[in-house]
C-alpha cells in the first residue's frame, strides 16, 4: 500500500492505495468522485478523461501513485462555483443524451479550447475525436464546443 497526496479540485487528499490503483478507480471509489466514469477500460472511449495539471488524460490507463502530488481536475472541479461555460453550453445546445460520455467531453472541451479559443468545426472534430459517443451523433455536441466558445469569450471580454 502507497500512502499518496493528491490534489484534486483545488484541494489536497490523502489516500492510501495499492500500487496497481487506476486512477479512475480511486477517484471514484476511494474518494468518491463518481463523475468520473469508467467505460471501455482500454482508453479508448475517453468516459474517463480527466485533466492533469491541465491536460486531458485517460484515468483509466494511469496510476494513482504515479501522479502523487499533482493537480487533478474532475468533472466535479470544472463547476465548482456553478457551472462552467463548457457545462452551460453542453445543457444550452443539448450535447449529451444518456450523460455517461459527458464528464469525460467536458474535461476534453475544457482544455481544447484553453488552447484553441476560436476553433474551425474542423480542429473541433479532431479536438474531440478521442472521446466516444454513442447517442448523439455529434452534431449537438460539436455545437456545443462552438457555444463553450462563444460563452468563454463573453466571459473574458
Amino acid at each position: 500500500m502507497h500512502d499518496i497526496t493528491l490534489v484534486v479540485n483545488g484541494v489536497p487528499r490523502e489516500v492510501r492505495v495499492p500500487a496497481r490503483r487506476l486512477l479512475s478507480d480511486c477517484l471514484r471509489h476511494d474518494l468518491g468522485l463518481t463523475g468520473t466514469h469508467v467505460g471501455c477500460e482500454h482508453g479508448v472511449c475517453g468516459a474517463c478523461t480527466v485533466l492533469l495539471d491541465g491536460e486531458p488524460i485517460r484515468s483509466c490507463l494511469t496510476f494513482a501513485v504515479t501522479v502523487s502530488g499533482r493537480e487533478i481536475t474532475t468533472v466535479e472541479g470544472l463547476g465548482a462555483d456553478g457551472p462552467s461555460p463548457v457545462q452551460r453550453a453542453f445543457a444550452e445546445c443539448h450535447g449529451l443524451q444518456c450523460g455517461f460520455c459527458t464528464p469525460g467531453f467536458l474535461c476534453t472541451t475544457t482544455a481544447f479550447l484553453r488552447d484553441n479559443p476560436a476553433p474551425t468545426d474542423e480542429e473541433v472534430l479532431e479536438g474531440i475525436s478521442g472521446n466516444l459517443c454513442r447517442c448523439t451523433g455529434y452534431q449537438n455536441i460539436i455545437k456545443s464546443v462552438h457555444r463553450a466558445a462563444e460563452l468563454l469569450a463573453e466571459e473574458s471580454s
